[in-house]
């Protein structure tokens, strides 16, 4: 078995929530936020490099905003402008996952276990970009891959 990872995306206009998953591929950890200013996206290429290099990420899963009538609004262009700077500065897989309602899941979890209004803003983009590497390993266990 290889030990590399994946991490997971959730970008948001000031700051990008990051999970990551264990090295079997199987669970995802809320891992870290990065703040950076208002939409610099180049802000995120040498933090992110660090963290592939530190930890051997082998791909990327980055969270697409799809508006709930499964339109691209605004947000989902901004991300696949974000994909793209990814990949001609990283040289690893970036791969787009639904993340429709996993700001609002993560917000509910919080709220279920009692965390507070300053630290649940503190956690919550790490734990979108949770929930959305969580679904896509288990969508990827599923299918086989």
């Amino acid at each position: 078995m290889s030990n590399d990872r994946i991490i997971g995306l959730d970008l948001g206009t000031k700051t990008l929530g990051i999970s990551m998953s264990d090295i079997t591929k199987t669970v995802a950890n809320s891992f870290d936020t990065i703040r950076f200013n208002n939409e610099d996206y180049s802000l995120l290429i040498k933090p992110l490099k660090e963290i592939i290099e530190e930890y051997n990420v082998s791909k990327i899963v980055l969270g697409f905003p799809k508006n709930m009538n499964n339109t691209i609004g605004m947000r989902a262009e901004i991300t696949m402008e974000f994909k793209e700077i990814l990949e001609s500065n990283i040289d690893i897989d970036v791969v787009m996952q639904d993340e429709r309602l996993s700001s609002k899941a993560a917000d509910l979890y919080m709220l279920e276990g009692n965390v507070s209004r300053k630290k649940r803003k503190q956690k919550k983009d790490s734990l979108a970009a949770n929930i959305i590497l969580q679904s896509y390993l288990d969508r990827r266990d599923k299918n086989g891959k």
